[in-house]
């Protein structure tokens, strides 16, 4: 495996709708031309904020294509989220982004009904089973899923040789000092919480993927050169900024998935359309937020990039 593939900034992909609401394929291609553009190392597709859980099969399928037929033009780690609530759809869309040549594919475990560490071993392996020939990333989001990856779990999965590294998006940057010790220096822990990027590279987290990454890519790739470069404290100060941003993002009563499209739109005329029920989409009054997140965003990246 290369591990330096899955190093660097990975964007989580934002959900691309038309008018009416559906996804739209010309939004999906749009957004990664821009985020290649931009520099980002990757793209990670059919996750939280991909908007998966609110999306057939079909829908999830069609997006990713279309990622896949547009990022064929660059150089880009692309990893597909397939997990649904049930083994079988999951496998599904684990063959499908197999026979597209992803370079990994991730998983939640499964939610709402609390499994024990051998059922979620058995759903993990199951989806991996269905993409023998492709690197398997766990996804540990505790606070969404309702259960929390362990250490047990984690040496389970690592019998499996597909298992190459863990998103971590706890809170707790402890978290990634821990999969990566038991995991050895050749796996990958990817830090997931926005707010703590600077925190879990210095770490040792191998890369970063973010839900507010697309909006904002030059202040975490700008983290991130800093962070390899030793200067923590000024990665630091970017890292405040960054969530200076994202607080006032999420003051919005719309969604922030929501907040951060009409950014996309304003600055660089990317119509993403909105965010689909029962997220809640903006509100008239949150358009001025909308404006002062812009100008934030605007003034960050003028300074630091």
């Amino acid at each position: 495996m290369d591990i330096k593939k899955y190093q660097g900034i990975i964007p989580a992909f934002y959900a691309c709708y038309d008018a009416k609401g559906d996804i739209s394929p010309e939004g999906v291609r749009a957004l990664v031309r821009h985020l290649a553009g931009k520099g980002v190392q990757g793209l990670y597709v059919g996750g939280s904020s991909g908007e998966c859980i609110y999306h057939s099969v079909a829908e999830r399928k069609l997006v990713l294509e279309n990622v896949m037929a547009e990022a064929k033009n660059y150089d880009l780690t692309i990893i597909a989220h397939v997990a649904c609530n049930n083994t079988k759809d999951s496998q599904e869309l684990a063959a499908h982004a197999e026979s597209l040549g992803v370079d990994a594919i991730a998983s939640i475990p499964p939610i709402y009904f609390h499994l024990p560490e051998h059922g979620i071993a058995g759903y993990w392996n199951d989806i991996s089973a269905a993409a023998p020939n492709t690197d398997f990333i766990i996804y540990n989001i505790p606070q969404l899923a309702g259960v929390a990856l362990s250490g047990s779990l984690l040496a389970e999965m690592q019998k499996n040789p597909r298992v190459i590294g863990v998103k971590n998006s706890s809170m707790p940057v402890q978290d990634i000092q821990m999969w990566k010790d038991q995991g050895g220096k050749d796996f990958v822990v990817f830090n997931g919480p926005d707010e703590q990027l600077a925190g879990g590279l210095a770490m040792g987290a191998t890369g970063g993927i973010g839900g507010t990454y697309a909006v904002m890519p030059e202040l975490y790739l700008k983290i991130w050169d800093l962070i390899c470069a030793g200067k923590v404290l000024e990665a630091a100060e970017i890292q405040y900024e960054c969530c200076r941003i994202i607080y006032a993002m999420c003051s919005a009563k719309g969604n922030l998935y929501a907040v951060m499209k009409a950014i996309l739109k304003k600055e660089y005329g990317l119509d993403m359309g909105g965010v689909r029920a029962p997220l809640p989409n903006l509100t008239e009054a949150d358009m001025a937020i909308v404006d002062d997140c812009h100008k934030m965003i605007c003034a960050a990246v003028a300074k630091y990039c």
